[in-house]
């Protein structure tokens, strides 16, 4: 409009003119940045509170597998009841209490208990677990091995190759009732010369009766060890496969306790 008045040259438009286009323009361009800036903040609150949540699932998740890892199964009473074998441990640093229900005597549950070990019966674990996890194992056994039902209070029952010297000494064995073996040979040795590292460890197998017919298993492991490294590392990852570990051997009890 300023353009068009009297005595004015059309000459002097983009004079006139041109600083106004530029404020409109400019103030535009600043709108235009200000909303990109306001876009990147709402963004960058949304990823923060997409990885806060992610994480707070994660560390549910693995709490959950951790519980599992240390009591799949077992009631609260077992988890508090004194077993056989828990004062060879009488300061653990950690314990895992599982149990299942099997439908048959424990004189029929026994024997596939004497004859466990590395290259005996194996662990009864599923064959997929053997073959992810422990390669160099042969399957479980599927019956009773006659030679191998002789078992006494300090014997060895090995858990690895011989070379390895990996295993536990069987410290209590009642016949249909209990079975408690005792390890402190569960590292490699280059880790006791190296980090100083040790480890005090007992698996305890209970059978109890609890109808006719019907018997209560229950597999406890108490355990020390170190240094804290050490410690630190079995808690984060050995409880928790302890779920999958625990729960398949007991499993694979089960099946062939019931189908004899």
């Amino acid at each position: 409009m300023g353009c068009r008045q009297a005595g004015r040259s059309r000459d002097l438009r983009p004079c006139l003119c041109t600083p106004r286009r530029l404020t409109i323009k400019l103030v535009g361009r600043a709108r235009s940045v200000g909303t990109r800036w306001r876009r990147c903040d709402v963004d960058s609150t949304t990823v923060k509170y997409r990885s806060v949540t992610i994480g707070a699932l994660a560390a549910t998740a693995f709490a959950g597998l951790h519980w599992l890892g240390r009591t799949a199964g077992a009631t609260r009473a077992e988890q508090w009841a004194a077993l056989p074998g828990d004062e060879l441990i009488e300061h653990p640093m950690m314990i895992t209490t599982h149990a299942i229900t099997i439908d048959t005597p424990p004189d029929r549950i026994w024997p596939w208990l004497v004859q466990m070990g590395w290259h005996r019966g194996q662990w009864y674990t599923a064959r997929w677990v053997d073959r992810l996890l422990f390669p160099a194992n042969a399957p479980s056994a599927d019956r009773i091995v006659p030679e191998l039902q002789h078992l006494a209070v300090g014997d060895w029952v090995p858990d690895g190759a011989p070379e390895t010297g990996c295993g536990f000494w069987v410290d209590i064995l009642e016949p249909n009732r209990t079975l408690v073996l005792h390890s402190t040979e569960h590292l490699p040795p280059e880790f006791a010369e190296r980090f100083g590292a040790w480890m005090d460890w007992t698996w305890a197998f209970t059978l109890r009766e609890v109808g006719q017919g019907h018997t209560r298993f229950i597999f406890r492991s108490r355990v020390r060890l170190g240094p804290r490294w050490l410690a630190a590392s079995y808690w984060a990852l050995v409880i928790p496969a302890d779920f999958v570990m625990a729960r398949q051997m007991l499993h694979g009890v089960k099946a062939r306790a019931e189908a004899m």
